[in-house]
């Protein structure tokens, strides 16, 4: 009996389970921090759109879009990069919130990281890759 999860590489689940949370933790820390948390101005801040961004890849995500996992993991680092800075440099709690954004941030980009790879090697393995042509 076939079902769809026999086709399903070892792993590939437990990447996109990992990425799909720490996407959501990423939205959940962002919103919280800068509407409730420690925003930048009393009673809330503009800045919560930043989290805007990381709404669009959650459908792909979800649905196993290669393409998705790889922006994802390229777009993650602007996040990171924010984290490092907010972490170094402001007060409590706002460093504290900063410290857990790098660290889902990183777990985003090895769960993404993971899944492609082994997505990857599954394609090869069953000869269903087919390499881009190098001009």
């Amino acid at each position: 009996m076939n079902t769809n999860t026999d086709n399903i590489p070892s792993g590939v689940n437990f990447t996109r389970w990992l990425a799909v949370g720490s996407l959501l933790g990423l939205i959940l820390v962002g919103l919280a921090w800068e509407l409730w948390l420690a925003p930048l101005r009393p009673g809330g801040s503009w800045w919560a759109i930043k989290v805007l961004p990381l709404c669009l890849p959650l459908a792909g995500l979800l649905k196993h879009r290669m393409y998705t996992y790889r922006w994802v993991s390229l777009l993650v680092w602007l996040y990171f990069t924010e984290g490092v800075v907010r972490a170094w440099g402001d007060k409590w709690p706002s460093n504290g919130l900063a410290l857990l954004q790098v660290i889902l941030c990183t777990s985003l980009f090895v769960a993404c990281a993971l899944h492609v790879r082994i997505r990857i090697q599954a394609a090869k393995a069953t000869g269903n890759f087919v390499p881009v042509p190098k001009n």
